[in-house]
């Protein structure tokens, strides 16, 4: 007689497919655990990304006043959603994806109220920050600000954040080869940008 194979319970089976590997803190097991009702583990999912969230926001918008606002909005987001994580991506760059696209909204808005709003003589420092998140130079927000949006962002993910091409394809959701070229342009357009000022970043 041939010795049967073993079987696994549905149970067994998801204990084999989910990482014993995983540290008890990381990103995935914190998001199972509060998958099975231990809602502590959001708090710690917060507590680790939400200085990065932060930071992405403000070096999209450059506007330290709607920095807290819009990252309560994508925790928010976050929140009503993570029992529906796939599992299929890093959880940063779901996260990084959910706060650029609060940011674009953030974006839109504010060019609605700007057509029914006057426009203001010092509207060149509306966006001017008090505040800095980030170890950037002030100087290098300035620039990056002149970019465009969808070269900005990429930018940000890839050198500031230290994202790889393919994180950055899933988070703004695009092929690889667009996210090299958007970032080799933006690359390229600060170049232009700081070339007038290398004296003064010289120091």
């Amino acid at each position: 007689m041939s010795a049967s194979k073993p079987t696994h319970s549905n149970n067994e089976k998801k204990e084999l497919q989910f990482p014993q590997i995983l540290k008890l803190d990381d990103d995935f097991s914190l998001i199972q655990r509060f998958i099975e009702g231990d809602e502590t583990c959001f708090n710690n999912l917060v507590h680790r990304h939400k200085e990065k969230v932060r930071n992405i926001i403000y070096l999209t918008l450059s506007n330290t006043d709607s920095v807290d606002d819009i990252a309560q909005e994508v925790f928010i987001t976050v929140y009503k959603n993570l029992k529906s994580f796939r599992f299929e991506s890093l959880f940063t760059t779901w996260l990084y994806r959910i706060t650029i696209n609060k940011c674009r909204d953030h974006i839109r808005k504010v060019k609605i109220r700007g057509i029914f709003t006057p426009m203001k003589e010092d509207h060149e420092n509306l966006y001017e920050s008090q505040t800095v998140y980030s170890d950037v130079p002030e100087i290098m927000h300035k620039a990056i600000k002149r970019l465009p949006e969808k070269l900005r962002t990429p930018l940000l993910l890839k050198d500031i954040e230290g994202l790889s091409y393919q994180e950055i394809a899933e988070t703004v959701q695009c092929e690889i080869g667009t996210v090299k070229s958007r970032i080799f342009r933006a690359r390229e357009g600060l170049k232009n940008i700081l070339k007038p000022l290398e004296q003064e970043l010289k120091g």
